[in-house]
């Protein structure tokens, strides 16, 4: 395959662009390339990528402009604060850290979409360790067998979800006696 540039040397640089779901693919040569700036970071026609700090991608997080160096803060009369350090969230928005534990209940109107965006949920599940067993393991368990009832359901496997429901009445009712009993397979 020839360079789609010069039409002389043989095409050794490939690069492919998707730009708003359209793809552009270009073959060029090596010195082609050199002189399109196809090595200099990859980007297409139009795009920059400036070096970006850990404050930066936070800021893009939040919702605010900081590639400029200064990051748009809300008004000062509006702002919350915490009450047991003084952060403020535009403090947190530059630092990418909180002062404090109790920030997250102060500055909560604004951490619970950004935790969400970012995680997908507000709520922890975690994960328990098998070797310790124990109730938090089998309420992990159970949530993962309720999973597994929806998605029987929704294919309309109605033997396995038999089987998955009487599975959760299993576990609650072990969960309920404290934990013990064996565990479900």
């Amino acid at each position: 395959m020839q360079c789609e540039r010069c039409g002389q040397r043989p095409a050794t640089v490939f690069q492919t662009f998707i730009v708003n779901g359209h793809k552009q693919e270009h073959q060029l040569c090596e010195e082609c390339a050199r002189e399109h700036g196809a090595f200099e970071g990859f980007t297409p026609p139009g795009f920059s990528f400036p070096n970006l700090s850990i404050q930066q991608l936070l800021a893009s997080f939040l919702g605010q402009e900081s590639f400029g160096g200064s990051a748009q803060v809300m008004p000062p009369q509006v702002e919350p604060q915490c009450k047991n350090c003084g952060m403020t969230y535009s403090q947190f928005a530059n630092s990418g850290r909180l002062g404090c534990a109790q920030c997250y209940d102060y500055l909560d109107a604004q951490m619970v979409p950004l935790i969400k965006r970012i995680q997908g949920t507000t709520v922890h599940t975690g994960k328990a360790p098998k070797r310790t067993g124990g109730l938090a393991r089998k309420r992990q368990d159970l949530e993962g067998l309720k999973r597994q009832l929806q998605a029987a359901i929704r294919n309309e496997n109605y033997e396995e979800a038999a089987r998955v429901r009487d599975a959760i009445k299993n576990m609650e009712s072990q969960i309920q006696a404290g934990g013990a009993g064996d565990a479900v397979e």
